[in-house]
């Protein structure tokens, strides 16, 4: 797909009608379209919209593209961000606007929306043995000549069942033998020895092509520092060996990939030691949940702590709620649950409460549990809360954050909405 038709499809989004689909939108915007109504500019507070509602920063969220590209070429990494975080094609195209190689997924789903939206590097940080989904990938691959696909194998059957699936097919596919992070871990293949038993199958086809190694560092059990290294050197000897053995022969490039959000610092570290190959190494980092960071979770987690001097990510997700009900002193309840904010690491965290245009932190209020579509908050003797006031929760873990919403509003500072993100999960 060439670029003028990806752009004609993001554009397309616009054109969407404001309805019954998206929450939190003002009603009043009913029949508009989502150009039209980012054209209005409104403000998230008194434009109309209704609560529970979504917001990203547009600030923090140009800061955190920036930052991880900066970041990226300082450390002679390539960058295929996991998409799977947004699902958000808009996303997608800023990420790659601002230096990313790709867009790394996790299933063929993701992949045919990517494809839908012009995106034309694809890393499936996965295996794919689905005969359907192979013969749809084959197809795409032989009517694009531009598509850039490489995805994950960890067994000799898989292999098999690629092939079969894909038998008379015109392009090969690029895979990697994904290394596990060890026993216990999640997939990938165990030993140095399985791993060229599966490259060996690799060869012995006609329909795949064997491009790299890769695996997740987040999976090492009982993740540090110095296993987290560890393991990132045993998947970069293990292109070492293939090399020497010959596996790579002929490629123009060579695949090695790792990252996750929580310890790409060790892989910009272990990639640089990658010694001279037959040919040049993509270095190809994965962190897909820095588009907009959170409030806890990964707050926590960020090499960014770590390596403080390179920058810091900034939380870019803010829940607006309302409360709706104060049965006693030590108890509110807000109108937002399950259905709209991210629970499965953290529960919320109550940041700010805004009353008649004003704005303080929200002291001595916490959020002790959520209903579906309640939040349970404690209230504590300095807590000033009254039914009606709006609160501003931070959110833990970017990937459930994005998944409840079809489309957020981008906000700047003082609440103007400039854009909306749609999603496709």
């Amino acid at each position: 797909m060439d670029a003028a038709t990806a752009a004609e499809r993001l554009a397309a989004l616009g054109a969407e009608r404001v309805d019954h689909r998206f929450k939190g939108l003002p009603p009043d915007a009913q029949g508009l379209t989502l150009a039209e109504l980012a054209a209005e500019r409104r403000n998230l507070f008194t434009g109309g919209f209704t609560t529970p509602v979504l917001a990203l920063s547009a600030e923090r969220l140009d800061h955190n593209v920036r930052l991880m590209e900066t970041y990226a070429a300082r450390h002679g990494l390539a960058f295929a961000p996991h998409g799977k975080t947004s699902m958000a094609p808009q996303l997608f195209h800023r990420q790659i606007e601002h230096g990313a190689w790709g867009i790394t997924l996790a299933v063929p789903h993701q992949v045919r929306v990517a494809r839908e939206f012009g995106i034309q590097r694809v890393f499936l940080a996965n295996e794919l043995v689905d005969p359907a989904a192979l013969r749809g990938l084959a197809a795409d691959l032989a009517a694009d000549e531009e598509f850039h696909f490489v995805c994950y194998v960890d067994s000799v059957r898989g292999v098999e069942l690629m092939d079969a699936a894909l038998h008379g097919t015109a392009r090969r596919v690029d895979v990697v033998v994904e290394l596990a992070a060890g026993e216990g871990a999640r997939t990938g293949v165990r030993t140095e020895e399985e791993c060229a038993a599966v490259a060996d199958a690799v060869a012995a086809t006609r329909t795949l092509r064997l491009v790299g190694v890769a695996g997740y560092e987040g999976e090492v059990p009982q993740a540090d520092p110095d296993r987290v290294r560890a393991w990132l050197r045993r998947l970069t000897a293990l292109a070492v060996e293939f090399d020497k053995a010959g596996r790579f022969a002929g490629l123009g490039e060579i695949v090695v990939s790792a990252g996750g959000s929580a310890w790409f610092d060790a892989v910009a570290d272990v990639f640089a030691d990658i010694p001279e190959l037959s040919a040049p190494v993509l270095k190809l980092l994965r962190s897909g949940a820095y588009v907009s960071h959170d409030d806890g979770h990964y707050r926590k987690l960020t090499p960014f702590t770590r390596v403080p001097q390179e920058g810091g990510l900034e939380p870019a997700f803010r829940l607006w709620v309302q409360v709706v009900s104060r049965p006693s002193p030590e108890q509110a309840f807000a109108n937002a649950g399950k259905r709209d904010a991210a629970y499965d690491l953290d529960l919320p965290f109550a940041q700010v409460v805004r009353r008649d245009g004003e704005e303080r932190p929200a002291t001595g209020v916490s959020v002790t549990a959520l209903s579906d579509q309640h939040a349970w908050l404690r209230t504590a003797p300095e807590a000033d809360v009254e039914v009606g006031d709006w609160i501003g929760l931070g959110l833990s873990h970017p990937c459930t954050s994005f998944d409840k919403w079809q489309l957020i509003p981008v906000a700047e500072a003082d609440g103007t909405v400039v854009d909306y993100i749609r999603t496709f999960f």
